[in-house]
């Protein structure tokens, strides 16, 4: 099928290898580097080099601009916490001209949202990809208390499980995102009927545990809206998603969010 097709060639593009170059200029925590070409809200990290055998990973890095004719990738640095250790002595390096940025770091890792056992193994067996099954997701989701996920909730399992992609299916669509940027990498339609949507999504895991209290504590009432919702706060000047989320006349409410438009 064709959609089956353009999910694998875009899988066998994008995860091939981990995206490294050095730092050009550097400016607080902003910093360029040079690249024949890059998607706006692929991440990684900033290395820098103590010896030629050794090094440490000083900040988060996340692209938020490319200019295409100069082929300038601007990066966004942030604090680095995905190895937090409080017994390992922490170094006091700052990123600087010639750290080497890793973009696309677990990349070849994924978690599938979707809303059907059915969907589920549609969509896995056309990428070529590892996927983390979501009953992992599930159990750290029942430790949090979180039936209902959170950003928070996936950026947390992806520090941990080093997942670098998320995949989500919405109204016959696969969105490809950034599991810590939540940005969306690529749109791809999947025509695939649901017949029955399970919440918060397809698992094994009968049932998740709820705190007492707090935000995602509350069982998912509805699929769709809450993944559009989550999306919709990190994608806010994507132009294709804003004309999906348009075309949606109960989601009417979200596409005020965007800045599409806004001066």
């Amino acid at each position: 099928m064709k959609y089956t097709i353009l999910l694998i060639l875009f899988a066998v593009e994008l995860f091939s290898s981990v995206i490294k170059a050095p730092i050009v200029t550097i400016d607080k925590e902003r910093a360029t580097i040079e690249i024949d070409h890059i998607d706006v809200g692929v991440s990684g990290f900033v290395v820098h080099h103590i010896t030629p055998d050794h090094s440490a990973i000083l900040k988060n890095a996340t692209v938020i601009a490319f200019d295409r004719d100069k082929k300038i990738a601007t990066i966004q640095m942030s604090h680095f916490n995905a190895l937090k250790n409080n017994s390992l002595p922490y170094g006091k390096w700052k990123p600087q001209v010639g750290d080497t940025v890793e973009l696309t770091f677990g990349y070849s890792r994924a978690l599938l949202i979707a809303p059907s056992e059915e969907i589920y193994h549609r969509i896995t067996k056309s990428v070529n990809i590892q996927w983390i099954h979501p009953d992992l997701f599930a159990t750290v989701l029942s430790f949090s208390g979180h039936p209902t996920p959170l950003r928070s909730d996936f950026t947390n399992f992806a520090n941990a499980g080093s997942v670098g992609l998320l995949f989500v299916f919405l109204d016959q669509i696969v969105y490809t995102v950034d599991i810590k940027s939540f940005s969306i990498l690529n749109i791809t339609k999947a025509p695939l009927e649901v017949k029955k949507r399970q919440k918060p999504f397809y698992t094994r895991v009968q049932n998740i545990d709820a705190a007492w209290w707090g935000e995602g504590s509350d069982a998912m009432e509805h699929y769709r809206p809450h993944y559009y919702e989550l999306l919709v706060s990190a994608n806010k000047k994507n132009k294709e998603f804003y004309e999906i989320v348009k075309s949606h006349k109960e989601l009417e409410y979200l596409v005020n969010e965007f800045e599409i438009g806004k001066k």
